[in-house]
């Protein structure tokens, strides 16, 4: 079948307003009506690069996992994935992939607490297929049985037996955020949990797409080598879905988290992984956030191995790969560098991820770590560490968005956070460089509270752990290799570091019951 776009309803409907302004004003007006883009409720984000041979795109929804109705928890996912993965009123899925292959293209979408954003990036060559592909997906899916049974048992499957059995690192990042976030919009997984999903009729997608997936809730942003006819190519195809403005939902009231509270999931396997956060305020554009942006930096920058937790676990004592943090949320680190976009939410989570240690060590390590960041909370940073590390972080950020693709997603993470321009990736060079150590260190001291804090642990010594956490047991470590006289003279008081769990503050669960219901 041919790639190139048939005649849409935007042209039928233009033929009808052309007619009526012929009827009654003239040839010369209709024809000056009619070459008027239909605007958006919302202005598009343009990056434009003309030397950048590729046009990438993104096209937001303000919908999202926290849209799901209760008893349906997934039905944001399926719906999204069905539209990226699923077959048009035009072609079947199958068609779809062979048509994006010689192009060397593809779409994808991304459903996260409050958006869905659909993005992609193609070859000037080839722009008017690919973006005839791209608005087929968005505007005129064709959620078909066999897609939809395809989709939804992938989804499920990711769940009992990806996330469950071959991801503790994954594992651990989920139970950690929907027990902090328990009881609110954003408490479960992105993808729902296993009884929402197979709740889910394909009925349902079709209803929440109708009511969600609308011209009132839909953005756009171009980057790269595009014209202003493409400009005006999405805004007339855009406008073309239906009205609507669902009922926002409120922004997440996290219950106060009052001390140490411990999930600890019980799955077979040699190693122990752990993280623990709190839920933070802070918010992208202001000073605070990259004030608690250099301390976080310093403390545990993800895969930078001169980062404080890096040094501390990793590199003194070998226990692990990996020791990071994180003030924004972070999806799929074992795969990332470099901060995600698409992942705007009002309400963030100050992170600590440990990644697995042997059983042995893990009550050792969780110590280790959380007396890290208990004398950051304490004592800030030194004028030393704020310079070098504030010095960094200009740098880095560099890094951040290398391409025109990436940079796009950055602005149009900015709409959503209402960061005036230059944008927060232009904040990183400018308002960085101006922070002062007090700055820092008072961001540090509103923000990170770990007195009182989730703590989420998989391991197979589930029962074991979980007394030993509220017997504070000592934890002595040994090594199999000579360690300096220093540090096992520090590794004396971490063993013996009062990480403060209190009797009923500690929940085991079973894996094969996380993210059932």
């Amino acid at each position: 079948m041919s790639a190139k776009a048939r005649p849409s309803a935007t042209a039928a409907t233009g033929a009808m307003i052309m007619a009526m302004f012929l009827a009654s004003a003239g040839e010369a007006r209709a024809q000056a009506e009619a070459a008027k883009p239909t605007q958006l409720p919302s202005a598009p984000v343009l990056l434009p690069v003309a030397a950048d041979p590729t046009v990438s795109f993104r096209i937001a929804f303000a919908v999202g996992a926290q849209d799901d109705p209760a008893g349906k928890e997934g039905l944001a996912y399926l719906t999204g994935a069905l539209m990226a993965e699923g077959a048009t009123a035009k072609h079947a899925y199958p068609e779809i992939l062979d048509l994006l292959y010689p192009m060397a293209a593809e779409y994808d979408v991304r459903v996260d607490k409050e958006v869905t954003t659909f993005s992609g990036r193609v070859h000037r060559d080839n722009l008017e297929a690919y973006t005839s592909l791209l608005l087929e997906a968005v505007m005129q899916p064709a959620f078909v049985e066999a897609d939809f049974a395809r989709v939804r048992q992938r989804t499920i499957d990711s769940i009992e037996k990806t996330l469950r059995y071959a991801s503790d690192e994954e594992l651990g990042k989920a139970a950690l955020y929907n027990t902090v976030f328990a009881g609110t919009p954003y408490g479960h997984l992105n993808a729902g949990t296993v009884a929402g999903l197979k709740a889910i009729t394909l009925d349902d997608v079709k209803a929440f797409y109708r009511w969600h997936f609308t011209r009132d809730t839909a953005v756009f942003a171009l980057g790269g080598g595009y014209d202003a006819a493409l400009v005006g190519r999405m805004q007339r195809s855009l406008s073309q879905l239906p009205p609507g403005q669902p009922a926002p939902v409120a922004a997440p009231q996290v219950k106060p988290i009052a001390g140490r509270q411990v999930v600890v999931v019980a799955k077979p396997g040699p190693a122990t992984a752990i993280s623990f956060g709190l839920p933070i305020a802070v918010r992208r554009g202001s000073r605070d956030f990259y004030a608690l942006w250099v301390a976080n930096s310093w403390l545990g920058e993800h895969r930078n191995s001169a980062s404080h937790l890096y040094q501390v676990i990793r590199e003194a004592r070998g226990m692990n790969y990996g020791d990071y943090s994180y003030i924004e949320v972070f999806p799929e680190g074992g795969r990332r560098e470099f901060p995600p976009t698409g992942v705007s939410r009002r309400q963030q989570l100050f992170e600590v991820w440990v990644r697995p240690v042997p059983n042995a060590q893990a009550h050792f390590a969780l110590r280790a770590a959380v007396r890290e960041v208990e004398k950051l909370a304490a004592d800030g940073l030194s004028e030393e560490q704020f310079k070098l590390t504030r010095d960094f972080v200009v740098k880095y950020s560099l890094h951040f968005a290398e391409t025109t693709f990436d940079r796009l997603g950055y602005a149009l993470d900015d709409r959503f956070y209402g960061v005036a321009a230059p944008g927060d990736l232009a904040n990183f060079r400018e308002v960085v460089p101006t922070l002062t150590r007090d700055e820092v260190n008072a961001a540090v001291h509103k923000y990170i509270r770990p007195e009182n804090m989730v703590i989420a642990v998989v391991s197979e010594d589930a029962d074991k752990l979980a007394a030993a956490l509220v017997a504070d047991t000592p934890s002595p470590i040994t090594y199999s290799t000579p360690k300096p006289p220093q540090l096992l003279e520090e590794d004396k008081t971490i063993a013996a570091y009062p990480l403060h769990v209190a009797a009923g503050s500690v929940h085991v669960a079973p894996v094969d019951q996380m993210f059932a219901k």
